[in-house]
């Protein structure tokens, strides 16, 4: 597969922008923790002899019971500066349900082990909405990760998939999941915990101290265009968005044809403003009304102006210089109020 992947490499190397200067790179989809040190200096020998680079940010998904003293030193010595840790919660019968392989103890030492290696920059993935009488095990997952002190933490609700695992139980009623009051309730948890332990909130799911802001997200919540690699990457050249094949044997198979297993999503005026409002609104900068202005010719305040009055007058959106940011309120709503600005 690692041949595929440089071959993919090869293949688009001319999709980004001429003008584009690569400044992250991020192995996740998976687990590209588990790849040899040499697997993985193949595919980043390939990108930098085949692409304009500036690295401000060189990250990796791992899992807590991947993170060994020697891996930590064999991507040290790679230059990966920023490792993301699937941890999800700090309670095992929780871990259990979710079918990992780490115990909590394993998580605490995977912090440990990469502060020891000299990784400065870690995020942590927690999750929220799991079903119970209270809030005790989540509010004790925040002190928890909080006492860690990772810089960055990530966090997203539970939900339910058709046609998975947890989709199935559901269907059968052998499981049920939280409803939409209990998850909300410990979303604002979520808010107040990470605003107490000095963290922000740059983004709807993220959170972080200053300075460890995730460079790889932020542009990617911002807009910027990426190119991914692999079976099922999307990739956003800033004028169109598409998608790899997700079936691994026929990625393979049109890669062993010379051929990207790429298929454009063409997207129109109007899906370009909608994909900006969608993904700026989540952030802390906000959608920016005069690049909306100045890039795509909408005067967003002028098309949506009633609609832009009510949102503030309910206390879910804020003006601040020319950006629409959302209040702690409005965040709880934010696809929704993104899809009544759109155009």
């Amino acid at each position: 597969m690692i041949q595929m992947i440089n071959r993919e490499l090869l293949l688009r190397k001319d999709y980004l922008p001429e003008k584009d200067t690569i400044k992250s790179i991020y192995f996740g989809g998976g687990t590209p923790s588990l790849l040899s040190q040499s697997q993985l200096d193949s595919v980043l020998n390939t990108i930098h002899k085949n692409f304009t680079l500036d690295i401000e940010e060189l990250t990796i998904e791992t899992n807590p019971d991947d993170l060994s003293q020697e891996k930590l030193k064999s991507l040290k010595h790679l230059g990966f500066d920023r490792l993301s840790i699937g941890i999800q919660s700090f309670q095992e019968d929780i871990l259990k349900f979710y079918n990992r392989a780490h115990k909590a103890s394993e998580s605490l030492q995977a912090i440990s082990l990469a502060k020891d290696a000299g990784f400065s920059m870690l995020s942590i993935d927690l999750i929220y909405g799991f079903p119970s009488p209270d809030h005790k095990k989540w509010e004790k997952d925040l002190e928890i990760a909080i006492n860690q002190d990772p810089g960055h933490i990530s966090s997203y609700c539970l939900t339910v998939e058709p046609k998975t695992a947890l989709g199935n139980w559901v269907a059968k009623g052998k499981f049920r999941p939280a409803t939409e009051d209990f998850a909300a309730e410990q979303f604002e948890i979520l808010q107040a915990a990470m605003q107490s332990a000095g963290y922000v909130q740059y983004e709807i799911s993220n959170f972080g101290k200053e300075g460890h802001f995730a460079i790889h997200n932020t542009n990617y919540w911002r807009g910027i265009p990426y190119l991914g690699v692999g079976p099922s990457a999307h990739s956003f050249d800033g004028k169109e968005r598409g998608a790899n094949i997700s079936n691994n044997n026929k990625y393979i198979e049109s890669l062993n044809a010379y051929k990207p297993p790429f298929e454009i999503d063409y997207l129109s005026h109007e899906d370009l403003v909608n994909e900006y409002i969608l993904t700026s609104l989540r952030t802390i900068w906000g959608t920016d009304l005069h690049y909306l202005l100045q890039t795509y010719h909408v005067d967003l305040f002028l098309v949506k102006s009633s609609m832009i009055q009510k949102l503030i007058q309910e206390k879910l959106l804020e003006v601040n210089n020319t950006s629409l940011i959302l209040t702690a309120k409005g965040k709880l709503l934010a696809d929704s109020i993104a899809s009544a600005l759109f155009i």
